[in-house]
């Protein structure tokens, strides 16, 4: 009965010391990952520099990479050497072996038994089983097998004790041998960090010194005010934490003759389309890239210059700076961040595009400066033939998609100073007002009534030819000819609409408008109204049909000329008004019509 009693205690005291022996083996857990693809490009990075790398699941579709197994007394006296060394994450922990599921990394190996309670569905866990054992069975003989060499397992090779930490005079030794950009690289790390108040200067003074005294003290060393080259790997490691997943490597593409880092774990390659090298989000971050390369000379970056600032990629708000042989363009809304910078030398335009979703500015000025810091112009030029099908579409630009208005409408120039008359309809609700899409205007005023607006340009223009009103009535049924942009823009011309003068006054009588026998489009409403001289009787109104009355398609109407003078001298522009001409050949009214008229638009 005794003897039982103790085989009894025996076994539970092993059972006891194996579970507290498993309880204790650990691991320091060096970061987690949401994909296993992630975690084994992870895992393979530390294994090049580090011994026991380990990679498991660790539940909830995330995997984690660690070091060991060790005993939690070798896991506390080697994870501040690590630190130390800057070899791992300075948030690096230890954690116990029961958190780990199936092992993936090294591969085929199994340092401890899985946890089937943070394995997600694979590998073998056995079901416990309480039956009586069977008698066991012998084993059956093994076939025998031809000698085999076996080759001597190397001893196994302690890992070298860190290299002692540098003394005060070492580190400003190694300090004085940083660049300018690497000194400004360590106190933008301390001004992210909250160290460090003052002007990225690249210079150390007393400012800096006080900053890095500050974070040497925070992170566990002592606090000399120089950083020596390991402390410095481990600040800038904590300013880079945030770019996980970002997976920032160099791409060299040949074919446009760019090399440069880039955010690979979010965006990926898509298409040529001249002279861009489009690359697309790869995930749920709408992250896109462009590189930009093309054959040219200065002239040609200046036309890039201004075809960029046209795409939808490239937002009006921001900076705009351009030189002789590079340019610069920012822009921001409430959607997106786009910077853009070229250069030009040797007969190649190069540069890249970077496109950020607004509200996460930590992540994209970092990728910015890693991909400001890293471009590279190498041998070859895209193709200006490289276009696909897809991009070359009349609102596109190389596949991009050109900013367009919420509507356009045509106008036209009343004085030589550049101010233009367009209906009021068209400016209603519009943040921004261009001439020809190209020129800022002002609203100076609106007349609803009349249904005009007087436009003045942000800065000053010079038109060819300024309207010259007529000041007399016109002959009833007189041919009349209205210029305006009636496809929006589509055509870099006016359109001449040919028609009659009907009646001097509206279908009610009124007399601020003239009745016109003309077909017109809703795009030509703003613009000129001619006599066969070449004067201007009024503007063209946009087609209203009123009182549940549907007007016939070639019934239009203008404000009366005289009610534009009025309006205009009252504003302080002093138009011209002359009576009517003789009558002026069909080409050379167009010429006229096309110094005089303007597309107006429209921006959200």
């Amino acid at each position: 009965m005794n003897l039982r009693f103790f085989a009894v205690f025996a076994a539970f005291c092993l059972f006891a010391l194996g579970a507290r022996a498993q309880q204790e083996t650990v691991f320091i857990q060096l970061e987690a990952r949401t994909s296993l693809a992630g975690a084994e490009a992870s895992v393979r990075r530390y294994a090049g520099r580090l011994d026991d790398v380990a990679g498991f699941s660790i539940g909830g579709g995330w995997y984690g990479i660690a070091l060991g197994p060790y005993s939690r007394a070798e896991a506390e006296a080697l994870l501040p050497q690590l630190r130390a060394r800057g070899v791992v994450p300075v948030d690096s922990y230890i954690e116990d072996s029961i958190a780990y599921g199936r092992q993936f990394w090294p591969v085929g190996a199994r340092v401890i038994p899985a946890n089937p309670e943070v394995t997600e569905g694979v590998g073998d866990t056995a079901a416990l089983d309480t039956s009586v054992d069977p008698e066991p069975v012998a084993a059956p003989e093994p076939e025998p097998v031809p000698a085999q060499v076996v080759e001597p397992v190397p001893e196994p090779v302690a890992e070298p004790e860190p290299e002692p930490e540098e003394t005060v005079r070492e580190a400003r030794a190694s300090e004085a041998t940083l660049t300018r950009a690497e000194r400004e690289e360590l106190q933008i790390a301390l001004k992210w960090g909250g160290y460090y108040q003052y002007g990225i200067d690249g210079a150390f003074g007393r400012g800096t010194r006080s900053s890095m005294a500050a974070w040497q003290a925070e992170n566990g060393f002592d606090t000399t005010g120089v950083l020596t080259t390991r402390q410095r790997a481990v600040l800038l490691g904590q300013y880079y934490a945030v770019l996980e997943g970002m997976d920032m490597a160099r791409l060299t593409d040949n074919r446009a003759g760019i090399s440069m880092e880039m955010p690979l774990g979010v965006v990926r390659f898509d298409r040529y389309e001249a002279p861009f090298a489009l690359f697309s989000p790869k995930g749920d971050l709408d992250v896109r890239v462009l590189l930009i390369s093309q054959p040219g000379d200065r002239q040609t970056m200046n036309g890039l210059y201004e075809i960029m600032q046209t795409l939808e990629i490239v937002p009006l708000e921001g900076e705009r700076q351009r030189d002789r042989d590079s340019f610069l363009l920012t822009g921001a809304n409430d959607r997106i961040v786009s910077h853009t910078e070229v250069t030009q030398r040797d007969g190649a335009i190069k540069g890249f595009t970077l496109i950020w979703p607004a509200g996460d500015e930590e992540r994209r000025t970092r990728v910015l400066g890693l991909m400001q810091k890293s471009f590279e112009r190498i041998d070859g030029v895209l193709d200006p033939a490289a276009v696909s099908d897809d991009g070359q579409q009349v609102d596109l630009v190389s596949g991009l998609k050109v900013r367009t208005p919420l509507l356009t409408a045509s106008g036209f120039f009343v004085d030589m100073a550049g101010t233009a008359l367009t209906s009021h309809a068209a400016v209603q609700g519009c943040s921004r007002v261009t001439l020809d899409g190209v020129h800022e205007a002002r609203v100076a005023v609106s007349d609803e009534a009349l249904g005009i607006a007087v436009l003045k340009p942000v800065d000053r223009l010079a038109p060819r030819r300024a309207a010259q009103f007529r000041a007399d009535t016109p002959r009833l049924q007189s041919e009349v000819a209205v210029a305006g942009f009636p496809f929006g823009g589509v055509l870099a011309a006016p359109t001449l609409t040919f028609g009659t003068l009907e009646d001097v006054r509206g279908l009610s009588g009124e007399e601020n408008l003239k009745r016109l026998a003309l077909n017109s489009l809703p795009g030509d409403a703003g613009g000129p109204v001619f006599d066969t001289g070449g004067t201007v009787l009024g503007m063209l109104l946009p087609r209203e049909d009123s009182a549940g009355r549907r007007l016939p398609e070639e019934v239009s109407f203008a404000v009366n000329g005289t009610e534009i003078l009025g309006l205009l001298r009252a504003q302080g522009v002093q138009p011209v008004a002359r009576g009517g001409a003789g009558i002026m050949a069909p080409e050379d009214l167009t010429a006229l019509a096309a110094d005089m008229t303007v597309l107006v638009s429209c921006w959200e």
